[in-house]
């Protein structure tokens, strides 16, 4: 039998491939809202990034959202998903 492959995604912020599994998904679903989806299925256009504490810095920073999603992000989703990543450790 065949290995079975694995899925890679590129992270938005550090633009490195990994593991699915392994990364964060945010999500700008069809009401425009952006989150960070732990469950990994919600509906929407999904963005990975990598569990890491400097790429969700990075998001910020950069403003990388607005570019993923080709809209104005309020400052506010930002801090949402700090607080939720950061609180989730």
């Amino acid at each position: 039998m065949p290995d079975k492959k694995i899925p890679l995604r590129m992270c938005v912020a550090c633009r490195e491939l990994k593991d699915k599994k392994s990364m964060l998904r945010i999500v700008k679903n069809t009401d425009g809202k952006v989150f960070l989806d732990f469950s990994s299925k919600a509906q929407g256009r999904g963005a990975y990034i990598c569990d890491t504490p400097d790429c969700i810095k990075k998001l910020r920073k950069q403003r990388i959202l607005n570019k993923v999603f080709s809209c104005a992000v309020d400052g506010e989703v930002y801090t949402a998903i700090e607080e939720e990543y950061f609180g989730k450790r």
